[in-house]
């Protein structure tokens, strides 16, 4: 079985579901091949997730082509230290850049920002911090950043969209200090059961991608064993995280289904009752 070959499409959901968070622009095809075969399988809405201006800009038009794609804008937290501070070696889709400085940093948010005054655009994000990519150098520009989107998803009533790797402490804090929108999302879950705990007294969506499967994830399972109904999430975050028993495959929204099943065998619920309960939750995340 070849790495780069595409899973099977699995057994379609009995009841309609949305992939949270995906980014339709790095998978395989084009975006109707996409959404065809998610819906094959029930898949029926997406929110596709920019991570810079130019994959923001692509997520906007989408959405307004798309009457079952909601986009979220945003620059990635490993986007803002790149704008400030250059980024020599191109290991983003832009190739290498020069820095910028803060200028640069706010000329980005501005578009951000007017972005997400578009209809079709549900959410600001993702946004957030990331300590696994972005050293102590990054750190500030990445703060600004995150603190940015969320003025920015408050004034325009949007979900704010959270990426946090190895960050809790800090996003936590941050989310805390400034205040956090009415609608906020924990896309790809990555935290354990304490941390689920506190999210659920501040209301925070938790949304699980594929990653919840692998076999060393016994800290999300535990996680998502805790989180409330009503504030759970599921995603593929594709093309990345691509459930067992297809992990390193390329992933796509038609794999929601596989997710959506091992999450309801932690929860000890039938699919067809997580599924509505997700396809709500989403609905009402997203305002759509």
């Amino acid at each position: 079985m070849s790495r780069t070959e595409a899973p099977p499409l699995p057994e379609p959901l009995r009841v309609p579901v949305a992939d949270s968070h995906t980014h339709l622009d790095m998978q395989d095809g084009t975006v109707e091949e996409g959404l065809a075969r998610a819906a094959a399988v029930n898949v029926t809405t997406v929110v596709q997730v920019g991570c810079d201006v130019k994959g923001s800009r692509w997520a906007a038009e989408t959405a307004a082509a798309h009457a079952n794609v909601h986009a979220a804008v945003a620059l990635h937290p490993n986007e803002a230290p790149r704008i400030v501070h250059g980024d020599p070696d191109g290991w983003s889709r832009q190739g290498a850049r020069e820095a910028g400085g803060s200028a640069a940093l706010h000329d980005a948010l501005a578009e951000i920002d007017a972005l997400a005054a578009l209809p079709h655009v549900r959410g600001v994000g993702e946004t957030g911090l990331d300590h696994f990519r972005t050293g102590p150098e990054g750190m500030a520009a990445q703060e600004e950043s995150f603190r940015a989107h969320i003025e920015i998803a408050k004034r325009h009533g949007k979900a704010l969209v959270i990426h946090d790797r190895e960050a809790h402490a800090d996003v936590l804090r941050i989310l805390a200090d400034a205040g956090a929108p009415e609608r906020t999302v924990f896309h790809c879950y990555s935290g354990d059961a304490d941390m689920a705990r506190i999210c659920a007294d501040a209301g925070y969506f938790m949304s699980f991608a594929g990653n919840m499967t692998f076999k060393n994830a016994q800290p999300l399972r535990d996680a998502l064993a805790v989180a409330p109904l009503e504030l759970v999430l599921v995603e593929t975050d594709a093309p990345f995280l691509t459930p067992a028993p297809y992990r390193g495959r390329p992933n796509a929204p038609y794999l929601i289904p596989v997710t959506l099943r091992a999450m309801a065998e932690v929860r000890g619920l039938d699919e067809d009752t997580l599924a509505e309960a997700i396809a709500d939750n989403t609905a009402r995340a997203f305002d759509y």
